[in-house]
């Protein structure tokens, strides 16, 4: 009789999935490593001589235990995520996949035009061309509606980008912003974070656009009231035409509304406030990001980010708890007007988004340590398509795809046996599209995305500030739209092989291959 195989990586026949102790073990290793990783590199920059060393060296890896998985086929395999981060059940019919940078720019007029209580935005940075004039002239107008409409306006603007990317040049991301907080000083908040490792010497020696390289506010996230819009897309004009992107609308999800709010507060709280006369100041009794304690700083920070996403994640739980409680109460038999008359009852989930952290300035590592997992459990005969704009893997995520039994399609990869290169190719049109989607074995449909701002480059994991979600889902009206926009993508692309390096196109300057090692780690 054939041996029965463990269910899980810890290789217990007895687990159940993401009770092991295997994954708290790991995770609780990733944090107490990660925290002293960040002391020691703390304490070097203390070093004015040894300043640059950390940024010229990578950092040594981290050999933990992965995760176990959950046992049963489908959707609900992925659950053990819930154990990071809070799980939002909602129904497919409210998800909607965007395919053109002209219908992102056209929706988020739309939902600017039509929030009421809130509009909450967090970008790299908002351009200065008449597109970008544009949605400003929409914030005012919807501003100026809200001010007329009662003496005390509900409706309240939260703006968050980088301070770096955002000061750049003499008309920039403030400039354009500035005569919305001049007009409506109590509405509008506009948020520019500084990343801590900016500073001292490092802050003096490195010109403007250079210093970006340190680490950047690289969140994604827009959303109007309880629409919620996920995307890798800046606010410029370049992102409104002719860049190819993605880009997910959440209608209807309070929940996740109210999530991302909080996140984009939090970050918000530990960022420099934009002033009417175009200076900046911390909000009253927080530490300075590059001129306080750096150390200080990183655990107050920490502290803020953690909070949401606890908070969260324990408000869901209640709510699960809740609602399976109801459930098998026979909540279900309750007569159809009684059910009418409370505004109705909401589709049955049949989706779940995850929202993936990553904030390794500030010891957060939640999205490398899903995305590590996922990779590390693809199974054999799986398919995984994966994009990125700037391809640049982390060593860790190549040797998981290298290691791994699953099939790779990777925009931007290197033809390696399992692994298929493509490249993005479309007349007068550049490429900024990332994210994942995962075919289970025998499966022609996804049942897993990840979308949002990380690369899965050196940068995304270990310097910027990033966010993306995981949505899991059964329905396969849904999988359909995810399969369509993964199929766009790859048919505007074509396969390289080693006779595309022979071009002369191709060729790489000798300096470019010394200073490439020296630099990888800045992209």
């Amino acid at each position: 009789m054939e041996r029965e195989k463990p269910s899980c990586l810890c290789g217990s026949l007895q687990c159940i999935g993401p009770g092991c102790n295997s994954f708290f073990a790991w995770r609780l290793s990733v944090g107490s490593k990660g925290s002293a990783t960040q002391n020691s590199s703390i304490s070097l920059h203390r070093s004015s001589w040894l300043l640059l060393a950390p940024l010229l060296t990578p950092p040594i890896p981290v050999i933990t235990a992965m995760p176990c998985s959950l046992c049963p086929e489908g959707a609900h395999r992925f659950q053990w995520i819930r154990n990071l981060v809070p799980e939002f059940g909602i129904s497919s019919s409210h998800v909607k996949v965007l395919s053109s940078p002209a219908e992102f720019y056209e929706l988020l007029k739309v939902q600017i035009k039509t929030a009421k209580q809130r509009v909450v935005m967090a970008s790299l940075y908002l351009g200065t061309g008449l597109l970008e004039q544009e949605l400003v002239n929409c914030l005012e107008e919807t501003l100026e509606k809200s001010l007329q409409a009662n003496e005390s306006p509900n409706l309240r603007v939260s703006i968050l980008l980088d301070y770096t990317r955002g000061s750049r040049g003499r008309k920039n991301s403030r400039t354009m912003l500035i005569p919305l907080l001049q007009r409506f000083p109590e509405q509008v908040r506009v948020s520019l974070f500084h990343t801590p490792n900016l500073r001292g010497l490092l802050k003096l020696l490195i010109p403007e656009r250079f210093n970006e390289t340190i680490g950047l506010q690289h969140i994604k996230v827009y959303l109007f009231d309880d629409n919620v819009i996920l995307s890798g897309a800046n606010l410029s004009d370049l992102y409104f035409t002719n860049r190819q992107d993605r880009y997910v609308l959440l209608q209807d999800s309070p929940e996740i509304a109210d999530f991302f709010t909080e996140l984009v507060d939090a970050i918000g709280d530990v960022s420099l406030q934009l002033q009417q006369d175009d200076t900046v100041q911390m909000m009253e009794g927080m530490i300075h990001p590059y001129q306080g304690d750096k150390v200080r700083y990183c655990e107050i920070a920490n502290r803020r980010v953690m909070e949401v996403i606890d908070s969260a994640r324990t408000r869901q739980e209640l709510l699960h708890a809740k609602t399976f409680h109801s459930s098998q109460q026979g909540s279900s038999t309750l007569p159809q007007h009684d059910s009418e008359a409370s505004g109705g009852l909401k589709p049955e989930p049949d989706t779940w988004i995850y929202p993936l952290i990553q904030m390794k300035p500030f010891g957060i590592q939640i999205d490398e340590m899903v995305t590590e997992t996922l990779l590390t459990e693809a199974e054999r005969d799986a398919r995984i398509y994966l994009t990125t704009g700037y391809f640049n893997l982390t060593q860790a995520y190549m040797d998981l795809i290298l290691g791994t039994r699953a099939e790779y399609r990777i925009l931007l990869a290197s033809p390696e046996e399992r692994i298929q290169l493509q490249e993005y190719s479309r007349a007068g049109w550049t490429f900024h599209a990332k994210g994942l989607w995962l075919y289970l074995a025998g499966s022609s449909l996804p049942c897993l995305t990840l979308i949002g701002s990380p690369n899965f480059g050196y940068r995304s994991v270990h310097r910027d500030l990033e966010a993306q979600v995981a949505i899991v889902t059964e329905n396969k009206a849904l999988q359909q739209q995810l399969h369509q926009e993964q199929e766009q993508l790859y048919l505007c692309s074509g396969v390289v092989s080693s006779s595309t390096f022979e071009q002369p196109s191709r060729h790489v300057k000798l300096w470019v291959k010394l200073v490439t090692p020296l630099i990888k780690n800045f992209f």
